[in-house]
């Protein structure tokens, strides 16, 4: 600046200063001065997605959603997934183990037993009982504990896994850290017995953050004999001795017993959907999951990240195990119940994995790699068929004859990750990878009905590359075309390897499933109005199933284990929602959404006899409905919210052969369509949150699936409409 410059600046400011004393003498002291109020309003959004990085990990040009269930109406109280996954196209919702307990959803046309096509995590820990032998989650969470949902469909598979359905994450909450201590009680109450309290602490003290929850419901249940008894603990340590390095301890637990109704005949449920075919029936899946993890910035442009995780535990059941049609009464010459089979699997499944997350430039472009390597060492023990009591409580002790089946499926496994991402423009970027996996399973044991000379196929062996390829392309600010390729693949499981009886075979030559998903979609904001929508293909191959074959060693046709062919599901997923202020303190939105599956088989046949096989080609696969829908609409007022959820299953078959004519067991036939309507209402003032749910308004009696084996052969029964009133309290 100038002489010049600098004279004109001083000038002008005594200038300005000179006006302003000789309109008001200087104060002594400052004086007050009155603001006008500013009002700063924000819409809660409950439904985001991850960001292109995201720790060690790579998520862009995959389809990912992220539910913050802080800003949900949703009964998380039971765990209501059509309500908590409304806004996720294509949630298959399977109701099987009574309201609360766990979640058993699916994407895509999978099977939604437990989320076994899912790889599911907690705080990124996986939770899978054991993922070779059975993937089912029997972990489960008090939903009053997490944060937000993260959900990845299958194409981000080759860094966390390779399941079909995708990556299921729940996020604990964070404690507060601006506290050294700080309190949340969330308590409700509802129809049936309904009775939940979750209790959680947390803060920081100095370099150490801590959270810690204990959680207790129980319920009658909709039907008789469904009472559910659930308790859960869960305590979390992070010490950061830097802002580049956090260490992290965590133990999780869940139980519940659950006692099951039983399966009902459609004649049953046609007369009475809320009564009860067993009384002396209970289920209880005990688990724990500790872990240690660590995450380390390196450099600004370098991080690593390890853990090291087990689940260990035990999925307990003693069961009057018949089909529907078979009654479970005293016999009048004993004058006892006949005796109940006692199975127990006990899980020790170990798992370590290292990430490394590398951003670069290269050739002037921005890049980045996420590469990792994990490795699992399992070993489930199966004790089944033992021969229990036959009393009417819960009581897994066995005779002296021992367990039926007394078999242990160890498996190791090691697979490495590689995924680069490359910025090709300012608009494009283009990530392809790749996962190895090699691995084995080896089964050891006895069954007492099976003959030593009978071989069983004791040794399953993996090994192969598995391919991907993910873009993104920026159309817009706010508008982005994704899309990918990624090879998947499902693990043949301890029940497709063991007979169930002597006339029972398991080919030797058992496959794992492989295939592929595939997808395009385009998502986006304009103004008041999201979207994303997305078309779809996967390929499944190597399906399981049921053949009929003459064994010439007993005479006799057998039911024989083996691949039986390939399906295919085409599908589309859309998601738009609306939003706008109605005025100074009213806001309106609605959304759909809304999917559409075309899933068939390709070939092959399966068994329709003890002596016939016929084609299932071009037949749908069962317990996909062609349409899932759901459409809601949502009312705030300060802090006052009200939503109103429509939920439409279309019709699903229950077996390949696509019967619709229901057998006299309730176990095969047409599952109907239903349509649900529920009442969110949640009303938030400062530290208060008070929530009161209208679940199945109508008092639709409808039922999800019929399942052929756990918990038993028949109709399962939905809940019809129940109210659930929650407080919730953080000091």
């Amino acid at each position: 600046m100038t002489y010049f410059n600098k004279s004109i600046l001083l000038l002008c400011l005594w200038g300005i200063n000179h006006a302003i004393q000789a309109q008001s003498p200087l104060p002594d002291t400052l004086q007050p001065i009155r603001l006008k109020e500013v009002s700063v309003r924000t819409q809660r959004q409950n439904l985001e997605r991850l960001p292109a990085i995201q720790n060690t990990y790579l998520w862009s040009g995959k389809k990912s959603e992220v539910i913050q269930l802080e800003n949900t109406d949703a009964n998380i109280a039971e765990k209501t997934p059509r309500q908590i996954f409304a806004k996720i196209p294509g949630v298959f919702v399977y109701d099987m183990d009574g309201s609360g307990n766990q979640v058993n959803i699916s994407t895509r046309g999978l099977d939604p037993h437990r989320g076994w096509e899912f790889n599911i995590r907690a705080n990124g820990i996986m939770t899978n009982s054991d993922i070779y032998g059975y993937p089912a989650s029997h972990f489960t969470l008090p939903m009053e504990a997490i944060g937000r949902i993260e959900l990845v469909r299958g194409t981000g598979a080759l860094q966390y896994g390779a399941q079909f359905g995708g990556m299921l994450n729940y996020v604990l909450k964070n404690p507060d850290t601006t506290r050294a201590i700080s309190l949340e009680s969330v308590n409700s109450v509802g129809s049936y017995g309904l009775l939940s309290t979750y209790q959680a602490v947390g803060g920081k003290l100095g370099k150490l953050q801590y959270y810690a929850y204990y959680s207790k419901r129980v319920s009658d249940g909709y039907r008789s004999n469904s009472r559910s008894d659930f308790d859960g603990q869960g305590i979390s340590l992070k010490y950061m001795p830097n802002n580049r390095l956090s260490l992290k301890a965590e133990l999780l637990r869940s139980i519940y017993v659950y006692q099951l109704p039983g399966p009902l005949t459609d004649a049953q449920f046609e007369a009475d959907p809320r009564q009860s075919t067993r009384a002396r029936n209970f289920y209880s899946p005990e688990i724990y999951v500790p872990s240690i993890s660590a995450s380390w910035q390196i450099a600004p442009r370098t991080r690593l990240s390890w853990t090291a995780s087990a689940i260990l535990g035990e999925r307990r059941s003693v069961m009057f195990d018949r089909t529907a049609n078979v009654v479970d009464a005293i016999n009048p010459q004993t004058l006892t119940y006949a005796g109940r089979q006692v199975d127990i699997d006990g899980f020790n499944s170990y798992n370590t994995e290292l990430r490394l997350l590398q951003e670069y430039r290269l050739w002037g472009k921005e890049a980045t790699l996420a590469a990792g390597v994990q490795y699992m060492n399992n070993d489930l023990h199966r004790r089944q068929q033992g021969k229990g009591s036959s009393g009417t409580d819960y009581d897994l002790s066995i005779d002296a004859s021992g367990w039926g089946r007394n078999l242990h499926l160890r498996s190791k496994n090691i697979a490495v990750s590689v995924e680069n991402k490359w910025q090709i423009s300012r608009h494009l970027s283009l990530s392809p990878g790749i996962r190895v996996e090699y691995g084995h399973s080896d089964l050891t044991g006895t069954t007492a009905y099976y003959d030593d000379d009978r071989e069983l196929p004791n040794t399953i062996k993996r090994s192969f590359p598995l391919l991907g390829l993910n873009g993104e392309y920026l159309l817009a600010e706010r508008q982005t075309l994704y899309g990918g390729f990624s090879q998947a693949y499902r693990p043949v499981i301890f029940k497709d390897i063991i007979p169930g009886t002597v006339y029972e075979k398991v080919s030797k030559d058992l496959k794992d499933a492989q295939g592929f998903n595939a997808e395009l979609g385009w998502r986006g904001q304009a103004g008041k109005l999201r979207w994303d929508a997305s078309a779809f293909v996967l390929q499944y191959n190597n399906r399981l199933g049921n053949l009929a074959q003459y064994d010439s060693d007993i005479d006799t046709f057998v039911l024989y284990r083996t691949n039986i062919g390939h399906s295919r599901t085409y599908g589309i997923e859309l998601f738009v929602e609306y939003g706008a202020p109605l005025g100074d303190e009213w806001y309106a939105s609605i959304f759909t959404s809304t999917s559409y599956f075309h899933a068939r088989y390709l070939g092959d046949s399966i068994r329709i006899n003890s002596r016939e096989n016929q084609s299932i080609r071009d037949k749908k696969v069962e317990a996909v409905p062609d349409w899932i829908s759901r459409n809601g609409l949502n009312l705030r007022y300060k802090g006052l919210s009200v939503s109103l959820l429509y939920s439409y299953t279309a019709q699903t078959f229950s077996d390949p052969l696509n019967t619709v004519e229901a057998s006299s067991t309730g176990a095969i036939g047409l599952v109907p369509a239903y349509g649900l309507l529920d009442i969110n209402t949640t009303y938030r003032i400062r530290n208060f949150t008070l929530r009161f749910n209208i679940n199945n308004l109508t008092n639709r009696q409808y039922f999800t699936k019929r399942p052929t084996f756990y918990p038993g052969p028949g109709i399962w029964p939905s809940d019809g409409r129940s109210v659930v009133f929650t407080v919730g309290v953080r000091i």
